[in-house]
């Protein structure tokens, strides 16, 4: 063997392994997406009125050929709620994921860093004593009240995190305090707040998709349509930024612009999701750690696992907030806790083992 077929073979053999490796990533997507729809379907079809997987896919793909009642229930009643848990489940999840990406901490997330704290606290403003932030849009003053305090939630932690000395570990604490602080907020409201405005706080923070529509849909979907692709652009960045900050300047990065630019984007993601459903925890914390196992760092895969792991995550969340109790629909924010809490403390406990 000459020295030139020695140094041919490892590189062809890289390369193959590579391309191995890449497949199964994509063979990875393509069986979340297929599993998100066999979600979807069942999603669809479970209610008071209960449909077959075949009326369901008749109804999506020849509505005609179903009858009025089926094709009512399933298009004006069902999807947009349906439709909802796809688009706040991948943007929660792509928030969360990028969050811990520039903050390089497995625990950050939406909800941890206190951005859904702050649009609880701006809905139940609106909800317990009719303050509008935003007076001019009194038909939508609970999303805009909770949009606004979640972001400026997000930029006065980033303001803080440009003081000298603030660390990724004082940023990740600063998002916690924040949870106390709006956590306090809240219940201050709740004690000077009449009954029933305490019952409408207390379900809204429960995080619901049932009063999901479709005009609310295209918003929350036109705005991830819109993050998506400009994360995209920095993928490159994004993932480098996993090296640390040194390694990522010598690469041409500036990591501290970035890091203001993905903040910018994901907490516009989290607080429109937050906005329209109300508070749903964990969803970022658990999606992108799944997919992270599923698909490695490479934002080319990490971001689109992610998406759709969040998506599929909160699809299954709906579904048993409706099989669990016959006849009654949990409040999702319910269900992905009781997912959530047992996954955030397996994360705390073996935060030293992780590769982070």
């Amino acid at each position: 063997m000459t020295s030139d077929s020695a140094c041919i073979e490892p590189t062809s053999g890289g390369r193959h392994a590579y391309r191995a490796l890449v497949a199964r990533r994509q063979l990875i997507l393509a069986a979340l997406v297929a599993a998100l729809a066999l979600s979807l379907c069942i999603d669809l079809a479970l209610g008071p009125a209960r449909f077959t997987l075949g009326e369901v896919v008749a109804a999506l793909f020849t509505p005609d050929q179903v009858s009025d009642q089926t094709r009512v229930i399933l298009w004006q009643i069902r999807m947009p709620v349906a439709l909802m848990a796809l688009v706040v489940g991948a943007s929660l999840s792509i928030a969360g994921a990028q969050m811990q990406t520039i903050l390089s901490n497995p625990l950050a997330s939406p909800f941890t860093l206190g951005i859904s704290a702050g649009a609880s606290f701006g809905a139940a403003l609106a909800l317990a004593f009719g303050v509008a932030i935003v007076p001019a849009a009194l038909d939508y003053v609970i999303p805009i009240n909770a949009f606004v305090m979640a972001m400026v939630t997000a930029f006065f932690i980033h303001a803080l995190s440009l003081k000298r000395g603030v660390t990724i570990e004082t940023i990740v604490l600063l998002g916690i305090a924040m949870v106390f602080i709006f956590n306090s907020l809240m219940a201050l409201i709740q004690f000077f707040a009449s009954q029933q405005a305490v019952s409408a706080v207390v379900f809204w923070t429960m995080g619901s998709l049932t009063k999901a529509t479709w005009p609310k849909l295209w918003i929350a979907l036109g705005v991830l349509l819109a993050v998506l692709p400009l994360l995209a652009r920095h993928g490159w960045a994004l993932t480098a930024m996993r090296l640390g900050d040194a390694k990522a300047e010598s690469m041409g990065i500036r990591p501290r612009r970035l890091r203001l630019e993905v903040l910018v984007l994901v907490s516009l993601l989290a607080a429109v999701s937050v906005a329209f459903v109300g508070t749903i925890g964990f969803i970022g914390l658990v999606g992108p750690h799944i997919a992270r196992l599923l698909v490695g760092e490479d934002q080319r895969f990490f971001l689109p696992g992610s998406a759709l792991c969040g998506a599929l995550i909160l699809s299954i969340g709906s579904v048993l907030s409706k099989v669990i109790l016959p006849g009654t629909i949990i409040p999702i924010g319910i269900i992905t806790s009781l997912v959530g809490i047992p996954f955030f403390l397996f994360l705390v406990l073996n935060h030293k083992k992780a590769s982070w």
